[in-house]
């Protein structure tokens, strides 16, 4: 059969964009200072097509006859490759075989409908260079043309003359001897079969099959595997821990606590006292028991809101990995009660400084700059074919994270009420809903568990995912109609662990027989085992009555979905997977969910002894101050992130009120979204997220309650209620085996609990990943690991009764008044202030709960009561650059007075970039500042007017004596927005 290649080139009259990008990042990875290229993309198509066939379908389906034109011929021609210009180093790049590949499949189904016989298609990637040392044009296939994770590179011309995506698999039975291995043995075993199960576990598996007298089959040890990983059991957080750390004043090893199951016992315990305390008044509907929390929202729907990670598979493939993270989290409303619709996506990235010297990168690392690319890219693809909008957000760097960068994707979704709880029968079919299996995502789950390595990227490329964003659009689709058709009694995402995990847990309780043979596969060649762990993405599974498969096969075949019965729940108490007729896998329910031996650990805690923070006489006076505020503008963790936001869709669906982007130009920082899941009503979900990884570096304690003062504030500056708020915790973290690692994730933890009761936030749902360090070996030979900071994330989802009482942070007409509210302190310990000068020491910002009840509950009433016009909460940078942001986010000016504010604090520099907690700058109308400062007085609550709006677009603030900073806002933005101004 002929297979047919196409390249397709810009048109004489067009530039050659991909060509001119791709010279850009060699040189931007420091691999060559100029290098031009030419590009193309191409496909292999093979089929029963002749030359005429062939054309047409690259004319008619492949490519653009007015910008492009297409090279048409049989693979094996050498008219393919000559070049086009004058270059004279032809590289292709296609994807290895068994990586997903959704533009083949997209093509081939539409060849297909268009009456073309098309078998195969794969899809590739042409690049013509100049003539380079052998070397150097390795490093630039390596690091700027592919991803050795994923693609495959050929030099010089493609020989090839069919596409092989599979081959025949023949079934055999595999046992693992594993009763009669040694610790050594079962260690290895571990590591080299990818389970990254400890010592004591995999004694505890061995023990179980002497006890029955057999050893294990391969799938059965993976199921176990998949079961008890990190991933999905949360060993670590839901393990015994003996905890010693200091005292909330800080005494040393003060606070001595012994935890069954630290998770439960800290935050979930702090949302069941918040729910007993809220009695009747509860509006929790579902916390920590489904893929996503649910909330109460209005009388017809519920809210349900999802964070999840990922790091690893983001590290190896940055694209895949986020596309996936984007898709996977999505799912998870999909499969919460009997499905909720996805309404808004979140994301949250953290990466090493783009502009780090590539020399300097260790072995098996990508550069930043291609991980940050390659990340937000992965999300905006996703969420923009999806329709669902990205709304909120952030970006942190800190060189700690390279090698593994933090990937936090998050999705909001409604549910109508009644539809919060599912539950499997017995004898329902197991149903698979949508995408086919392949190899991708084989170890995902384990994977996610371990250490990365220098060695990942080629050990564990199979666990790095493909997405196709368009099935899982389709998928969602059918689910929801037959979810208000009443078609299946319940539904899971398939996600980390494939198969293995979502009938594993839904079939926990009763049983489960699977038909391993029935599954639809991509291509041939599958094991029993992979088709069972792969995490081959867009995949639901559901349970459904016999007596209505009929009418949900019908459905998702309309629609275009495949749907295919896989097994049945049984009620066995019993795991049992057949392949072809024979039993490959029998495990009971019991062991596989409860006979993973207790995670014993100790963890201690030292938090770093604090000093004070010696400010170099270079850094103080107004000048100083003006170019220190300038600094911190531009640097990269407070710098303007339009070119992430400008690249997702937030206004799809329609619902969008209070956009990532404010003020009249739309490139003011806003504090939080708002948007309304049901256009038909005003009622309004707001989304924000808090997050301090520098404060980790003197206290987890601090940091961890920081961060959920960073996110309810954000909430209740645009218009939150605070009694109403739900959060989200997302723990990142190194490697929790060493006692003081582990030791400082409990002291976060501890604090979520804190602050949580005082606050009255109910946590509904989390994730955690740990063990985010990267280990390589240097020039001398000698081991060396890079840990990430503590990294915890806070997501909150609040609501607004009436989104027209929403504000936002720029500020509107001069002439009104200016209020500072909230006490500042002499903080300046991990602030900006001393990231951007290089200065250590200084104390980190801590959290005055009482006040801060008593702060939000009077930020909000005042919006509520239509008596701000601006709010933005005070937070990196302090002060001084919330101000900045106010006043060029609103074309305008401000005009300060903080003399009374650096009375209370150690200097004019404490008083302008400190970043004490729970503060808010706020603007009110002229004519209501006397309703305002009433409102302050009867709450308790500081409250200082600092100064007016001004038109004049300069940002004045006079600190005392004389002295004054003064500088443009144009200029501030300026310096705002160049950084990441790509």
């Amino acid at each position: 059969m002929p297979l047919w290649q196409i390249d397709i080139y810009p048109a004489e009259n067009q530039t050659d964009r991909d060509g001119q990008r791709i010279s850009e990042e060699i040189h931007e990875l420091g691999l060559a200072d100029e290098v031009p290229v030419t590009f193309a993309r191409g496909y292999l198509v093979q089929g029963d097509l002749n030359a005429q066939a062939a054309n047409t379908l690259a004319q008619t389906l492949l490519s653009d006859p007015i910008t492009e034109h297409t090279v048409v011929a049989l693979a094996s021609q050498d008219d393919l490759h000559e070049p086009p210009g004058d270059e004279s180093t032809l590289v292709y790049v296609l994807p290895k075989p068994g990586v997903m590949d959704p533009v083949a499949m997209s093509t081939q189904a539409a060849a297909r409908d268009a009456g073309l016989a098309v078998e195969s298609v794969r899809t590739l990637r042409k690049y013509w260079l100049p003539e380079l040392a052998d070397e150097q044009l390795q490093a630039i296939c390596r690091r700027a043309l592919s991803n050795d994770a994923i693609e495959q590179v050929v030099v010089g011309p493609l020989e090839m003359d069919q596409l092989d995506v599979g081959q025949g698999y023949s079934f055999e039975c595999v046992t693992v001897p594993i009763r009669e291995l040694d610790d050594a043995a079962l260690e290895d075993l571990s590591r080299t079969g990818q389970l990254y199960l400890t010592l004591v576990e995999m004694q505890t598996i061995a023990a179980h099959f002497r006890d029955l007298g057999r050893d294990p089959t391969d799938i059965e040890l993976e199921s176990i595997a998949q079961t008890w990983s990190e991933h999905c059991s949360h060993k670590t957080l839901a393990g015994r821990i003996a905890y010693r750390g200091p005292s909330a004043d800080g005494t040393p090893e003060a606070d001595v606590r012994q935890y069954d199951n630290m998770l439960k016992e800290t935050i979930f315990a702090a949302t069941q006292q918040i729910r007993k305390t809220l009695g009747d008044e509860d509006w929790c509907v579902s916390v920590f028991k489904d893929n996503a929390g649910v909330v109460k929202f209005d009388d017809q729907y519920h809210a349900c809101f999802k964070v999840e990670t990922h790091n690893h598979p983001s590290a190896l493939e940055p694209y895949g990995g986020a596309n996936t993270g984007i898709g996977g989290v999505i799912r998870d409303p999909l499969g919460t009660g009997m499905g909720a619709k996805p309404v808004c996506n979140t994301d949250v990235f953290c990466f090493a400084p783009p502009d780090t010297d590539p020399q300097s990168l260790p072995p098996g690392v990508l550069h930043p700059r291609r991980v940050m690319k390659g990340v937000v890219s992965g999300v905006r693809d996703y969420g923009n074919r999806m329709g669902i909008p990205t709304v909120n957000g952030a970006v942190y760097f800190d060189k700690r994270y390279l090698g593994n960068p933090l990937v936090y994707c998050g999705n909001a979704g409604i549910i109508p009420v009644g539809m919060e709880d599912k539950e499997v029968k017995a004898n329902d079919y197991i149903v698979a809903l949508g995408g086919r299996t392949g190899r991708d995502g084989i170890h995902g789950a384990t994977f996610s568990s371990a250490e990365l390595t220098s060695e990942s990227e080629s050990l564990s490329g199979g666990a790095v995912q493909i997405g196709n964003a368009i099935t899982e659009k389709m998928v969602a689709d059918v689910l929801l109609q037959a979810r208000d058709q009443g078609l299946y009694n319940a539904v899971t995402d398939c996600g980390a662990g494939g198969f293995s995990s979502a009938v594993g847990e839904m079939g926990e309780e009763l049983g489960a027989e699977v038909w391993l043979d029935k599954a639809p596969l991509k291509y041939d060649g599958l094991s029993y085992t992979e088709i069972w762990i792969s995490e081959a993405q867009e995949r639901m599974v559901l349970s459904v009555p016999a007596d209505k498969w009929d009418r949900l096969r019908e459905l998702a075949e309309s629609e275009g979905v495949e749907a295919t019965i896989i097994g049945k729940f049984v009620p066995t108490g019993r795991l049992h997977l057949q392949y072809q007729g024979q039993t490959v896998g029998d495990v009971s329910m019991e062991f596989l969910h409860d006979g993973r031996p207790p995670v014993i650990r100790d963890a201690v805690y030292h938090p770093a002894a604090e000093t004070d923070l010696d400010i170099p006489a270079q850094h103080r006076g107004p000048d100083a101050d003006a170019a220190t505020l300038e600094k911190i503008l531009g640097s990269l963790n407070v710098a303007s992130k339009h070119w992430v936001i400008r690249q997702y869709d937030h206004e799809v669906q329609g619902g969008s009120v209070v956009k990532p982007l404010v003020g009249p130009q739309c490139d003011g920082p806003g504090d939080a979204a708002v948007v309304r899941p049901r256009i038909e009503s005003r009622r309004g979900l707001v989304l924000s997220c808090g997050m301090n990884p520098y404060y980790g570096d003197f206290d987890t304690y601090h940091m961890a309650a920081s961060a959920i003062d960073e996110a309810v504030r954000n909430a209740v500056a645009v218009g939150a209620d605070p009694k109403q708020l739900a959060i989200l915790d997302n723990f990142c973290w190194g490697y929790t085996d060493r006692a003081e690692t582990l030791g400082s994730l409990v002291r976060a933890a501890i604090a979520c609990q804190d602050m949580a009761l005082a606050l009255g936030t109910p946590f509904i749902s989390g994730k955690d990943s740990l063990n985010n360090e990267f280990s390589y070996h240097d020039d001398a030979g000698d081991k060396q690991t890079i840990a990430i900071p503590p990294s915890l994330l806070i997501s909150a989802m609040g609501q607004v009764a009436d989104v027209s009482r929403c504000v936002t942070m720029d500020l509107k007409t001069a002439g009104n008044a200016v209020y500072l509210i909230g006490d500042t302190f002499n903080e300046l310990g991990g602030s900006h202030f001393a990231v951007v000068h290089g200065l250590s020491g200084g104390h980190v910002p801590r959290v005055n709960v009482a006040q801060a009840v008593n702060t939000f509950a009077a930020v909000h009433a005042a919006i509520n009561a239509g008596l701000v016009r601006a709010c933005h909460d005070l937070s990196e940078g302090g002060l001084a650059a919330a101000a900045a942001e106010m006043a060029f986010a609103g074309t305008l000016g401000l005009k300060l007075d903080i003399a009374a504010v650096v009375e209370q604090v150690a200097s004019p520099t404490h008083a302008l970039f400190s970043e004490s907690n729970t503060r808010f700058l706020i603007e009110v109308p002229a004519d209501a500042t006397a309703a305002f400062e009433q409102q302050f007085a009867s709450a308790s609550v500081p409250c200082r007017r600092l100064g007016s709006v001004t038109s004049n677009e300069s940002l004045a603030i006079h600190v005392g004596e004389d002295q004054t900073l003064c500088v443009g806002t144009q200029r501030l933005k300026a310096a705002w927005q160049k950084p990441l101004d790509w």
